[in-house]
């Protein structure tokens, strides 16, 4: 993003607004990297704030960045998207849905898939999609995926989507075309009745809850009912969170079982109870033995590589 920002000119008859995925309750100096770096403006917005051209407007920390179709940025703290909140996909939706063909969407460097839905939207909606050369970025999962899914009109180095920016800002749509129902915004209509599409029998990695799966020209997106919304790509990576954060829990529940077992036997010596100190010692071993084979499973997972991210995204 650095080097994209440092290639737009003083007098950027545009807007940027820029996500960048965050841990959750961490920090973002981006603004004043990218203010340093750029000859443009940079900050986080503040809710309701209104759109401005020559500027760069980067997500805060924990919150979706969304606009409206009057031009003003809205920062919501609803339900994660493909794991992350700030995620890409809301975003790019509300600028589908705000601006239609004169939306253009930019994915860059990054990992697994999240962008790729909200690039489609963009260009049904008329808009300019434009990806990075998944040959030149530093993690090709997001680039590679946004390509197969959302078939971009341009796929560029970064030297050369700062040019491509400035000429498409300095452009006047001249014709419009049908826009289509915008997505609710995070967290919207997430509760109603009416469940959002078909019965997957997965539960959501992060609440629990019941996942359905909306099926569109190929993509899936799973979905529950509080909001919380994967790709396929980025659901396997969630699930695989999820089932090492259960079995780390496993291993470190049986290590407490062998160290408890183990005191007890130790005192059942101390008091002449033979047997049932025996009896301890024998679950020391098999929470041990058992704590050893957990720990092997955990030693041989893998993560999804990025190759295999935008194959199961496509």
């Amino acid at each position: 993003m650095v080097r994209l920002a440092r290639t737009l000119p003083g007098d950027f008859d545009g807007s940027l607004l820029v996500v960048l995925h965050l841990a959750q309750g961490g920090t973002s100096s981006l603004p004043d990297i990218l203010g340093r770096a750029s000859q443009l403006p940079a900050s986080h917005p503040r809710d309701g704030e209104t759109i401005e051209r020559g500027r760069i407007y980067v997500a805060p920390p924990d919150n979706h960045l969304v606009v409206d179709a009057g031009g003003a940025i809205h920062l919501d703290a609803g339900p994660r998207e493909n794991g992350h909140r700030p995620a890409i996909d809301p975003l790019f939706r509300s600028v589908a849905a705000a601006f239609g063909p004169r939306a253009v969407g930019v994915v860059l460097s990054g990992t697994l898939d999240d962008g790729s839905a909200g690039l489609r939207a963009v260009t049904r909606a008329g808009g300019v999609a434009v990806v990075q050369d998944p040959e030149e970025a530093t993690y090709r999962g997001m680039p590679a995926a946004a390509i197969a899914i959302a078939r971009p009109q341009h796929v560029l180095p970064v030297a050369e989507i700062g040019p491509l920016l400035v000429d498409l800002a300095s452009r006047t749509v001249q014709d419009e075309v049908a826009m289509p129902d915008p997505d609710p915004p995070p967290g919207e209509d997430t509760l109603s009745n009416e469940p959002p599409g078909m019965p997957t029998g997965f539960v959501c990695p992060e609440c629990g809850g019941a996942l359905w799966a909306e099926e569109d020209d190929g993509l899936s997106i799973f979905r529950c009912h509080v909001g919380h919304a994967y790709s396929t790509a980025s659901f396997v990576a969630e699930h695989g969170a999820a089932l090492e954060a259960a079995l780390w829990t496993s291993y470190r529940t049986l290590q407490e079982r062998a160290a408890l077992a183990r005191r007890l036997a130790t005192r059942m010596r101390e008091r002449g109870q033979a047997r049932s100190a025996a009896s301890f010692e024998r679950q020391t071993d098999e929470a041990l033995e058992h704590a050893a084979v957990v720990r092997g499973v955990l030693l041989k997972l893998e993560p999804m590589s990025d190759a295999e991210s935008a194959e199961a995204g496509a």
